[in-house]
């Protein structure tokens, strides 16, 4: 790809499309953000140049409106996910038939770059998620054979969904917890690798701009990897608190998550846990468990950003006396 060829980014508002969108802005090329609601995405223009940031009208459940954001377009990106559904916004039509739309809309403009966001762990068993975004994985390529899949592990950031939520929920785990305690799922013995979602963002930029990642599926890890309760320790001492942590067994937890989920589904919340969500921690969440996955370093994008380096700069609001706190241990 050339500086100053189109990129349509579908889910350029959210927490990685954000980054995502910066990352091609950057690099010279111009971007088209095509989202449900452009009229609260003024902010998104700003993070290019002057005209360089476009926003246009789509909704990835109508066929029309993708084609029409695709309109000259060079390459497109699919960001568009759900991890909790709700009303409309389920799990088929949004990780699977929303991604189809998307790349059969590209394949009949003749647009050959194509990236879509899936998820570690995607596979034809385990959580109904992760088996909706290996669907939504499987329509893409068939509808455009060129298009390069990446799977990231848990995403982190500023604005991420994992430290954050567990961060408020050591803070308050009475209003956040379950009974007053953070629960580690199954013992808290599921790995992860998470990801800077600044690496996330290169890495998308990298498989637009090479013709090898055409057709081929990578999996995102960061440099390192820790079991659930490594990561919640590391929470709890990074904002100074001593919430207690209670191992939940997966027969105990599967059930409580579908109790949640069925009172949050009539809440305008999304729920702190699921069943499909304790059904998905069973299985690690790591590199190398698909082997025919080529990895992040693969395209030449590194080195990654620990989550050390970068998780501080923002769990410090979640400390009792703020930012310049000093660290204590919490028990």
């Amino acid at each position: 790809m050339n500086s100053g060829d189109l990129v349509v980014v579908f889910g350029g508002s959210g927490f990685i499309g954000k980054q995502v969108v910066r990352a091609l802005a950057r690099r010279g090329y111009r971007v088209r953000i095509a989202m449900r609601r452009p009229h609260l995405g003024a902010e998104l223009r700003v993070m290019g140049d002057v005209g360089q940031v476009q926003l246009v009208q789509a909704n990835v459940r109508f066929p029309e409106s993708i084609d029409a954001a695709l309109d000259e377009a060079d390459a497109v990106v699919n960001l568009v996910s759900t991890m909790f559904e709700g009303g409309k916004q389920t799990f088929e039509t949004l990780n699977v038939e929303g991604a189809q739309l998307i790349a059969e809309a590209a394949a009949k403009r003749g647009i050959k770059r194509v990236v879509q966001m899936s998820a570690l762990g995607a596979g034809p068993k385990g959580s109904r998620y992760a088996r909706s975004k290996y669907r939504g994985e499987r329509a893409v390529l068939a509808a455009a054979p060129t298009a390069t899949i990446l799977r990231p592990s848990i995403v982190f950031g500023p604005e991420d969904a994992f430290f954050n939520r567990f961060a408020e929920m050591a803070r308050n785990p009475f209003l956040h917890g379950m009974a007053g305690a953070v629960p580690l799922i199954g013992g808290g013995k599921t790995r992860f690798q998470p990801i800077f979602v600044g690496d996330v963002a290169d890495a998308v930029v990298a498989a637009l701009g090479q013709r090898g990642a055409q057709g081929r599926v990578y999996e995102l890890g960061g440099p390192r990897t820790y079991t659930f309760k490594q990561l919640i320790d590391y929470i709890c001492e990074e904002t100074n608190r001593s919430a207690v942590r209670v191992p939940l067994p997966f027969f105990v937890a599967h059930p409580i998550g579908l109790l949640v989920n069925a009172v949050f589904s009539v809440l305008p919340f999304d729920p702190p846990l699921t069943g499909d969500q304790v059904t998905s921690l069973r299985r690690d969440n790591v590199v190398g468990i698909d082997k025919d996955a080529l990895t992040i370093q693969d395209l030449g994008v590194g080195p990654l950003e620990t989550v050390e380096a970068i998780a501080p700069g923002y769990l410090w609001r979640f400390r009792p006396y703020g930012q310049f706190q000093t660290r204590q241990n919490p028990a």
